[in-house]
């Protein structure tokens, strides 16, 4: 660390260091129920005894309760399902060597998927695993459904593949055993409702072949385990919490970019970027020797850092460039297997990656981690932190901060992140528009009866009286029937898109490049975006909305695009509210209309706009939930808030709150929208709404609700420590305004948010 902060020109970056003392490791015997054959095979690995936590968990499931695993990162969570799994296949088999028991294994990635199978085949033991996945061929998956014990895939398989076809899979259902669901807090926000329903309904298929299989949930980094395995599955589950692993010292370094000599959207100042300072430092890590990965939050911004740090390295050594290199989604699958095999081996010793590394993919003896840009939650940073330092190796973690209202609070409040828990998961599974459609698809698997309202929930029976009366569903004797000739699974994007998509195509061939949510493609895929796709950009030449296509080149302008947006909200119903004083904190149900109505060209690197152009495409309305407060006249005089500042104040506190709520809430800022106005129609007072961004809500604005103090608290303290004058993208500008920021009021929106905490 002395090195990196005794550079020229670097005084004053790091913000705050913080040191974690090691951890000895508890060990135990192995349990007398494990198969002799697996206990083996791991102490032929090296593991000669397992940590106390692993056994734990293992003997809940093996009891036949359901058990959630929430400890570190590389504590061994794989042993601690994989010794009840493996055991339980290979003492079921029958004489002739048939199946007996299955085990179904969810990750959220295939990489992950394929690092859990590699460390599966690694054990060497007659266990016949596979993977069901995207990159699987034809022929693999034919026999993963004939012979397959161990198979390991997805919720977006699981959902479009197995359930749908489970009559195909029915010896493999009927002898289901255990269902492990890997990196369980990267379900949230609508993607965690909707995998909640597709685990029901796998619950529901296995119980019509006789099985009822025991459920392991693993995460290093979610609070109240038992909490979030009980609404993923509709289950109770036993937590296991306490950590058994050793664990050497860990230094965190908080960093934070000065400012430039440039001027970004009205004339505000710019701070360094932070890709450009995660470059600077990986080129300084390798040069010293350390095994460094850096966490990039886009793909092109990977690309960008790999590609810089192997510029600067040059410059040191023309044996170094080929150390460093960028792995992301969009890779072949066997880019993706050769690179993580080259971290392994120790032939890479820096790499930029998008969070494709940041689950329990095997990367051991990296030594530090650089994090460009907070991540979104205390989950997610400890995730990446925990790349490093694997075993009881010491590591070195930085985290480097974005031009950003939170990561500007985070760096300079480090008692925010430092022995703060990591964020519950937010997810609602009863939002009818998620529930809606998984009844539809489990109505196409098996007719669906009253006795299913245990399993999706007690708003079923009045969803299911919607579908019939629109025409979607069939009622009779049996129970409901799917009346479409089309698949229902495939109607329904798991990872919460709305409306469908739009086809990226390109012009010149008719070839189809990728997709994009049609609710999106209004403000990225527009005739004129600037479009990055798998880290090549595009030109889009036409968007048709009817057709839901978008014709684009290539093509390399000298400028990006940010779309305007005008937004109206209106109020539908409250559920709770409190008092404030004069003031009244809200939460309840909004709709949305959404309408973009131009672009902005903005110079690249600078951000300075260079020209503004028209669009004319049609408005979209989105029935959501929102956490909204409202001020009245008498609190805004006496905090001498006159009404032309009071537009610019309402929408910087808006702005900046919305920057800070994924501290309290399990979000992005783009998963949140925000509406302000110094009189709504449906208040008749001051007031300023964040709502989320998904149709019937995802929890986030709920969350808001609840922690309402401490959440505008941290917003006013943000705004009041920035160091510019007149806001910046630090405090309360946005980068996806659809105003151009404008107006903003940086003291009025301080005076506001103080006069609102003290009403």
């Amino acid at each position: 660390m002395n090195r990196l902060t005794s550079a020229p020109g670097r005084e004053g970056r790091l913000t705050h260091l913080e040191h974690l003392p090691p951890r000895t490791a508890d060990t135990v015997a192995w349990p007398g129920w494990a198969e002799p054959r697996v206990v083996e095979a791991f102490q032929a690995r090296g593991i000669e005894r397992p940590w106390r936590h692993q056994v734990i968990a293992a003997d809940t499931a093996v009891s036949g309760a359901h058990v959630a695993l929430a400890t570190g990162t590389a504590s061994g969570k794989s042993l601690a399902y994989q010794l009840p799994a493996l055991s339980r296949i290979l003492t079921a088999r029958s004489d002739r060597g048939q199946r007996g028991a299955t085990v179904l294994y969810l990750a959220p990635t295939k990489a992950l998927a394929q690092d859990q199978l590699a460390r599966v085949e690694a054990l060497d033991l007659d266990v016949r695993v596979s993977t069901h996945d995207g990159d699987a061929p034809r022929e693999q998956r034919e026999w993963t459904r004939a012979f397959g014990e161990y198979v390991l895939t997805n919720p977006d398989m699981l959902h479009r593949s197995l359930l749908p076809g489970h009559t195909r899979w029915a010896s493999f259902f009927k002898s289901l055993s255990y269902v492990i669901v890997d990196e369980c807090h990267h379900y949230r926000g609508v993607f965690g409702a909707h995998v909640a329903h597709v685990l029901r309904r796998l619950r529901r298929i296995a119980a019509s072949y006789g099985a009822s299989p025991t459920f392991i949930l693993a995460s290093a980094t979610v609070a109240e385990p038992e909490v979030t395995g009980q609404r993923l599955t509709g289950l109770p589950v036993v937590p296991v919490t306490r950590d058994g692993s050793p664990r050497g010292r860990v230094t965190l370094g908080l960093w934070q970019p000065p400012l430039t000599a440039y001027a970004g959207e009205n004339g505000a100042p710019l701070r360094r970027a932070a890709s450009s300072e995660t470059a600077d430092l990986l080129t300084d890590l390798v040069v010293s020797g350390v095994r460094t990965l850096a966490f990039v939050r886009s793909r092109v911004g990977v690309e960008q850092v790999a590609l810089t740090a192997q510029q600067h390295l040059a410059e040191v050594d023309a044996s170094l460039p080929g150390r460093v290199a960028a792995y992301r989604g969009g890779y072949l699958p066997e880019e993706r297997r050769a690179l993580e095999e080259a971290i392994r081996s120790g032939d890479l010793w820096g790499i930029a990656a998008t969070n494709a590394l940041e689950l329990g993919i095997d990367v051991t003896g990296l030594d530090a981690v650089l994090i460009a840009g907070y991540p979104g939650t205390r989950a997610a940073l400890w995730q990446q932190i925990g790349r490093a330092g694997r075993g009881a190796q010491d590591a070195l973690g930085i985290l480097i901060a974005r031009d950003d209202p939170l990561d500007t609070y985070l760096v300079t409040h480090p008692e925010a992140l430092l022995g703060q828990p990591v964020e519950a998961t937010v997810f609602d599974p009863s939002n009818p528009y998620v529930l809606g459609p998984h009844l539809c698809a489990a109505a196409q698997e098996l007719p669906v009866t009253s006795a299913d309202t245990d399993l999706f929930g007690p708003t079923t029976p009045d969803l299911l009286d919607q579908l019939t009366a629109a025409g979607v569903l069939r009622h009779r004797a049996r129970g409901w029937f799917w009346t479409d000739h089309r698949r229902a699974a495939d109607l329904i994007d798991i990872r919460g898109a709305d409306g469908g998509n739009v086809q990226l195509i390109e012009g010149s061939s008719g070839r189809v490049v990728g997709t994009v949510d049609i609710g999106r493609a209004h403000s990225t895929a527009h005739t004129g975006a600037v479009y990055v796709h798998m880290g090549e950009t595009w030109l889009v030449d036409h968007l048709d909305l009817e057709d839901r296509v978008a014709t684009m080149e290539r093509a390399s302008p000298p400028y990006s695009t940010m779309a305007r947006e005008v937004t109206e909200i209106s109020i539908v119903a409250s559920r709770e509210h409190q008092d404030w004083g004069g003031c009244r904190l809200s939460w309840g149900d909004v709709d949305v209309s959404h309408q973009v109505v131009s672009f902005h060209k903005r110079r690249v690197p600078s951000g300075e706009i260079i020209a503004e152009e028209l669009l004319d495409l049609p408005v979209r309305t989105l029935r959501t939930s929102a956490v909204w407060w409202t001020v009245p006249p008498g609190v805004l005089d006496a905090a001498s808030l006159d009404g032309a500042d009071l537009p610019g104040s309402a929408h910087a506190a808006e702005h900046c709150s919305i920057g800070l709520l994924p501290l309290f809430a399990t979000c992005d800022r783009w998963d949140i929208g925000g509406v302000s106005t110094a009189v709504h129609p449906d208040t008749g007072q001051l007031t300023v709404f964040v709502y989320d961004g998904q149709s019937g809500g995802a929890g986030f604005a709920e969350r808001g609700y609840r922690a309402a103090r401490e959440w505008l608290g941290a917003t006013l303290e943000t705004i009041e420590s920035c160091e510019c004058d007149e806001g910046c993208p630090s405090c309360i500008q946005s980068p996806k305004c659809g105003n151009g920021n404008n107006p903003l009021d940086k003291p009025g929106a301080a005076r506001l948010l103080r006069a609102l905490l003290q009403a």
